[in-house]
């Protein structure tokens, strides 16, 4: 099998990094995430989600994300695909689209072409795309919230309404895949899509 980039996308309380640490064990994959998976990376992403930070400007947000995923990739993604090692990313380019575009109103064009300059012209090969009704996700966050989360639902039913027009545009690398019940029924659904995929390939 030849090295292949995989993202996983959904909007908060998904269970994608959950999903996506299982998919990299079972690969052999390296598992990375976003924003993050860098000292940099860790760095804006503790930004990003400080509710101390207050109101963030969506073109801010949007720019530090695209620093974030520059020396993501520059750093642990290209590196391991040069390797011929597979990588699994919690979060990718879908999630600026879906969030900075789709949810900030931000222009989802622009944000493509930025963060096709920011990964050097590097897209996932395959995006899983977790769905989960909005009253299951938040069942499902327990911990304190962050900055992201604090955006209210209309924000996050704009996202989720942005990853399912994203997968509806671009079928042949985006897989939608129910996220509803435990952690092995979803994997199970996860591994027929990611076989589905490769099937393909």
């Amino acid at each position: 099998m030849s090295a292949c980039l995989i993202a996983f996308e959904g909007g908060e309380g998904s269970g994608k990094s959950t999903q996506a640490g299982r998919l990299a064990r079972r690969l052999g994959a390296v598992l990375t995430r976003e924003p993050g998976g860098t000292p940099l990376g860790e760095r804006i992403r503790a930004v990003v989600l400080d509710p101390s930070a207050g109101l963030v400007d969506p073109r801010a947000e949007a720019l530090l994300m695209a620093a974030a995923r520059a020396q993501h990739v520059a750093d642990v993604i290209a590196p391991a695909l040069e390797r011929g090692e597979t990588v699994v990313t919690d979060r990718y380019i879908g999630s600026s689209l879906a969030y900075q575009g789709f949810g900030h109103g931000l222009d989802v064009d622009e944000l493509a072409t930025l963060s096709d300059w920011a990964t050097g012209g590097r897209p996932a090969d395959l995006v899983i795309l977790l769905s989960v009704p909005s009253d299951v996700a938040a069942t499902r966050l327990q911990r304190p919230i962050d900055r992201m989360e604090r955006l209210g639902k209309r924000f996050h039913r704009r996202v989720a309404d942005g990853f399912a027009a994203l997968a509806e545009r671009d079928p042949e690398r985006w897989r939608v895949v129910d996220g509803v019940g435990d952690i092995d029924e979803v994997a199970t659904r996860v591994d027929a899509a990611y076989d589905a995929w490769m099937a393909t390939r």
